[in-house]
């Protein structure tokens, strides 16, 4: 029987996940150990964990959620986790309400990014949204995977999501991309709209809009079905996808807040 540690060290505490194998399928047994202070080694490390075995997969996020830990999910015989506090769209930036009641969000600078190793910090964007819609989590089992930065919602009303993705995947030589350098309209639309709804936007485009603020080009787009507007950019060496839709009741009944929403996002 081998047996695989996943170590995370932090000035504040520890996370160890040891996954023995071989098991019954669905019922890896796992040896689940935190603590509240730095590593330790010898006997003080063992005297300050506390060690919890576990049986089941339920039991392991239970267990790991106690140790300040989420478990995103399980990919074959793979534990995905991650440290409270830098799982991508846990960090407040929402301001407070205006006259109107809306808040705008700016990415906080301190932000983690999980957009692979060796990339530049992303350059912060904002948009606002109205009273009522709050951050939820970010999944990297998400249709856009890892580049899939920030989610909104409000489930009265729609939700909105993020995606940041790196210029370098799609075009060489664009540190200082713009949304022109990436290509038209129709051609960012065509390449990146299944991104969003994970199918081909053929026929489904019904408005294409062009804005430009300080200096920063945006494209604007309505489609259907479903029912999204997205709104895409450039900056740095990423490209950026903002996307807001709801379903048809919600699309109906509060469009125009929706259509305000996805025209407020900016790069910052």
């Amino acid at each position: 029987m081998s047996s695989a540690l996943l170590s995370f060290p932090s000035s504040s505490s520890s996370l160890f996940l040891t996954k023995q194998i071989p098991a019954a399928k669905g019922r890896a047994a796992a040896a689940v150990r935190c603590s509240s202070g730095p590593t330790l080694s010898g006997t003080h490390e063992e005297e300050s964990e506390r060690v919890a075995l576990v049986g089941r997969r339920h039991a392991l996020a239970s267990t790991a959620a106690a140790c300040g830990v989420s478990v995103l999910g399980f990919a074959g015989d793979g534990l995905a986790v991650v440290k409270q506090g830098l799982l991508a769209g846990r960090i407040p930036g929402l301001s407070e309400p205006d006259e109107n009641g809306w808040r705008t969000y700016r990415r906080p600078d301190e932000k983690s990014g999980g957009h692979g190793v060796g990339w530049s910090p992303i350059i912060p964007y904002s948009f606002k949204v109205p009273g009522g819609w709050e951050e939820t989590p970010v999944s990297i089992a998400d249709l856009g995977g890892t580049e899939i930065d920030l989610r909104f919602g409000n489930p009265k009303e729609g939700r909105l999501s993020v995606i940041v993705a790196p210029t370098a995947r799609f075009a060489d030589n664009l540190d200082d991309a713009t949304i022109e350098k990436i290509g038209s309209p129709a051609k960012v639309i065509n390449a990146f709209g299944p991104e969003v709804i994970g199918e081909n936007v053929e026929g489904k485009v019904l408005s294409t809009a062009t804005s430009e603020y300080s200096g920063r080009t945006y494209y604007q787009f309505e489609l259907e079905p479903p029912h999204i507007f997205i709104t895409a950019t450039a900056a740095g060496n990423r490209l950026y996808l903002f996307s807001v839709t709801a379903n048809g009741l919600q699309w109906k009944r509060h469009y125009k807040d929706l259509k305000q929403i996805a025209e407020s996002f900016r790069v910052v």
